[in-house]
């Protein structure tokens, strides 16, 4: 009885799961294809139409004189129909479909219903993504070349510059204040600790417009130094804290006998700690860059949004604003944008679970 109690309850949590990755999977597997379909593609049919389907196939298209009034009933093939049925598409008892396929030219598509896949694809969203495309426009008596285009290509190294050391430095600050909490005694830990605890629930946008004004006065304001250190002090508290759970529950024998041996304190957090502690840096590691890469609020307030230090996620709110019809330019820019995030991921994902269970269960 109770294996079968197991076994249903297993059944039920593989369930959930499932339902939960499909529910991440099918809008990202359409947001995906759709980056390499065609504009118009994407603006009449919809993603799912590259499987397998039935759908109205167009198999002849039939001219009307060019003195067709479409105010009065319009005569096709010895039937009449209105206007407003042309428009709309009407079936006839033959199981074919009439509509219009250029109203003002009088030409109408006999449709019939068939099996078909749109297997339209195209990489010139992405090339116009990345690099743009040049344009020739005509200025008076003389012709120019402007280059117009999305060019994230300078927006993502632009978002690597400011995630990579912006990942680094608070784990590596972190480590060290994780260590120092959970192993050395020394005055005020105990409230130092606290601090960071209650730093943890203190919103960051209540800090942005002092150190604005601090940053303003120390001419830190639009580089890449004040992004690196702002990130890194919003992001210390949740890293130390995190990382004092795992080091904290490290076997204290092994910090003994290096003291015996007469190791210092750096050498042990630096043969000892560092490697132990792999799995918790990946976990929160993970954590910390996503929230980098994605971050629009800090990196807006602090960098700006200079075409010279943009990241990603303004470059996409600009193109969400400038060009709201073109899914096809938003669809490759969002995977664009997707691709180091899920690098990062999959590099680390063997360490994701150990570092987060690490600490949870002393033993």
């Amino acid at each position: 009885m109770e294996r079968k109690r197991k076994k249903s309850s297993k059944w039920l949590v593989n369930t959930v799961l499932i339902f939960i990755c499909l529910i991440w999977l099918i809008p990202t597997l359409g947001l995906f294809i759709s980056s390499f379909r065609p504009a118009d593609d994407i603006l009449e049919t919809g993603w799912w139409t590259i499987f397998p389907h039935q759908d109205w196939v167009t198999e002849e298209t039939i001219s009307l004189p060019e003195d067709t009034d479409l105010r009065q009933p319009i005569e096709v093939n010895g039937e009449t129909f209105t206007n407003e049925q042309l428009n709309e598409g009407v079936v006839l008892s033959n199981q074919t479909r009439l509509i219009w396929e250029n109203r003002r030219a009088r030409t109408i598509h006999v449709q019939e219903k068939a099996w078909t896949m749109n297997t339209n694809f195209t990489l010139e969203n992405y090339e116009a993504v990345l690099g743009g495309k040049q344009y020739q426009i005509t200025l008076g008596n003389g012709q120019t070349m402007t280059e117009q285009g999305s060019n994230l290509t300078k927006t993502f190294l632009n978002t690597l510059t400011v995630a990579v050391p912006a990942t680094i430095l608070p784990l590596l600050i972190a480590t060290f204040a994780a260590y120092a909490f959970a192993w050395l005694n020394f005055a005020g830990r105990r409230l130092l600790f606290v601090i960071v605890i209650v730093l943890l629930v203190v919103p960051l946008q209540v800090a942005l417009i002092p150190i604005l004004k601090d940053y303003t006065a120390l001419g830190l304001n639009g580089s890449y130094l004040g992004i690196w250190l702002a990130h890194t002090a919003f992001g210390l508290p949740l890293a130390t804290y995190f990382l004092y759970n795992y080091i904290s529950q490290l076997p204290k024998d092994i910090f003994e006998s290096a003291f015996i041996d007469g190791a210092s304190n750096f050498t042990i957090f630096t043969k000892l700690i560092l490697p132990l502690s792999i799995p918790a840096l990946a976990s929160i590691g993970i954590f910390q860059f996503l929230w980098v890469w994605n971050d629009y609020l800090v990196a807006l307030v602090f960098l700006g949004s200079s075409p010279d230090v943009q990241v990603l996620s303004m470059r996409i709110a600009d193109m969400v604003g400038s060009r709201g019809n073109d899914w096809h330019l938003l669809t490759s820019a969002a995977f664009v944008s997707m691709i180091m995030p899920l690098t990062v991921f999959f590099a680390l994902q063997r360490f994701f679970v150990r570092g987060l269970l690490g600490g949870s269960v002393k033993g």
